[in-house]
């Protein structure tokens, strides 16, 4: 074992002492450089990595100064970072716990911004098609903005003049970490409310904000602001900073005002003008009110004097009715004697005796030529009775129920029809035999098979021995 006059440390001593020696050497960097992994945490703390093609560190951004950057870190960003290096004796490391940060020069934040605009534009973001009309009067105007400043009071002001309306405000920071995530809340607050709600749903949105630098303005460059915009239903103003500045949501927004007060003018019309407008037009539709009834009364004397007198038609028409009264008056009378007349003279002719006597006159008509017919009727049906009996002789003659009785037979074959030639019957065919009292089956055959089965060859006799007794 060597002797060492060397201290000894623990190794929590030790980290302490390397951690004050770090601090006291770096208690104020200034570093250039890349941002690489990028990691909120739920606490609101940022974690990053500042790093150059050569080297790595770990950075960190407390909850508190996170709240103050005027812009969002993004992997890829070139950044400026200003802190103090320490170590994390837990794991053996240092670290850079950032104070300040800011792009590395404008160019670095517009860069991005190009990128970020090409992948909206490509998805469609910004298309024409999808923008909405402005309504020309709206009932309720939603602003989104910070509650302080000059910005919402020339909103106020500038709608005051033209034409008063309702107006919600959402207050928002409009600069900083966190006025991103505000304005999207805000964006989709109002687009959220429903008819009926205890807060009317705005007929417009106006977003605000006054003038600044680019990463001042930068909140209204995230993504995020810019999709809420997009989905938004609400037709939206977008009024951020100077007529000079652009963001990403004046190329979502359905329409971009230069100035805050530019986005009010937008908004609504001038009363004033829309009163003038609407006298004006008045003025004119009485006028042509006036001249269109003069033209219709002088079209109407015009014609009434081509028209007769109304008194004489009526008198002429009144005459003819009176002389058509008298011709009904006197030809009703003409008509009623003459069909006065024709009753009496038609009336003449029916007695009551007149009617017996043709009565009885007919009844012995009818009773003479009952005793005439009487007779012939008898005579008809004992000759009609003779010749049916005869009709009935001859038919059982010629029936051929008698033919049968005589020896014959009918030969029908299998389907019933009636068999007339023998050459239409093959041997083996079984036919039916109808006799006069019944019928009979029977199978055809040739001379031969009636041979076979009918003449039997007598058997051969043997010689006669004689007896022997």
């Amino acid at each position: 074992m060597t002797d060492s006059n060397a201290h000894e440390f623990t190794v929590s001593e030790l980290a302490g002492a390397l951690k004050r020696t770090v601090e006291d050497t770096y208690g104020h960097v200034r570093v250039r450089g890349e941002l690489g992994r990028v990691t909120i945490a739920r606490s609101g703390h940022i974690y990053m990595d500042l790093k150059d093609e050569k080297a790595v560190i770990s950075s960190i951004v407390w909850k508190g100064v996170a709240g103050r950057l005027s812009f969002r870190p993004e992997e890829g960003l070139e950044v400026i970072a200003e802190g103090k290096l320490t170590t994390y004796p837990g794991r053996s490391q240092y670290q850079l716990v950032i104070s300040k940060l800011e792009p590395a020069g404008a160019g670095a934040l517009m860069a991005l911004l190009e990128e970020r605009r090409k992948k909206l534009t490509n998805e469609g973001l910004f298309a024409e098609e999808k923008k909405k009309p402005l309504p020309f009067l709206p009932e309720v105007i939603g602003v989104v903005t910070s509650p302080t400043g000059a910005v919402i009071k020339d909103i106020l002001h500038r709608l005051q003049d033209r034409f008063p309306r309702h107006v919600l405000l959402w207050p928002v920071l409009v600069q900083g970490d966190k006025a991103a995530a505000q304005i999207t809340a805000a964006i989709e607050g109002f687009n959220n409310i429903k008819d009926g709600d205890a807060v009317p749903k705005p007929d417009l949105l106006i977003i605000a904000r006054g003038g600044g630098s680019v990463e001042d303005l930068w909140s209204f460059n995230e993504e995020e602001v810019v999709r809420a915009a997009f989905n938004c239903t609400i037709p939206i103003i977008s009024a951020i900073g100077h007529e000079s500045d652009w963001t990403l949501l004046d190329l979502v927004a359905d329409m971009r005002a230069p100035t805050p007060t530019g986005a009010a003018e937008m908004a609504v019309p001038v009363r004033a003008d829309i009163a003038a407008g609407l006298d004006e037009n008045g003025l004119r539709l009485r006028s042509g009110l006036r001249r269109l009834l003069e033209t219709k009364d002088m079209a109407l004397t015009s014609a009434r004097r081509g028209l007769p007198n109304l008194e004489d038609l009526l008198n002429a028409a009144a005459q003819r009715f009176d002389y058509a009264i008298e011709r009904l008056s006197s030809g009703l009378g003409r008509r009623i004697d003459r069909a006065r007349l024709d009753l009496t003279q038609a009336s003449s002719g029916l007695r009551s005796n007149t009617l017996l006597n043709a009565i009885n006159q007919r009844k012995q008509t009818i009773s003479s030529l009952s005793a005439r017919l009487r007779p012939a009727i008898k005579r008809d049906i004992v000759r009609r009775k003779e010749l049916l009996r005869s009709t009935v002789k001859l038919l059982a003659a010629l029936s051929h129920k008698s033919i049968l009785g005589r020896g014959f037979a009918l030969v029908h074959g299998a389907n019933g029809k009636l068999i007339t030639r023998a050459n239409s019957l093959t041997d083996g065919q079984q036919v039916s035999l109808e006799f006069v009292d019944g019928k009979k089956t029977a199978i055809i055959g040739g001379d031969k098979t009636i041979a076979k089965r009918v003449i039997k060859k007598p058997k051969p006799t043997e010689p006669d021995q004689g007896s022997l007794f």
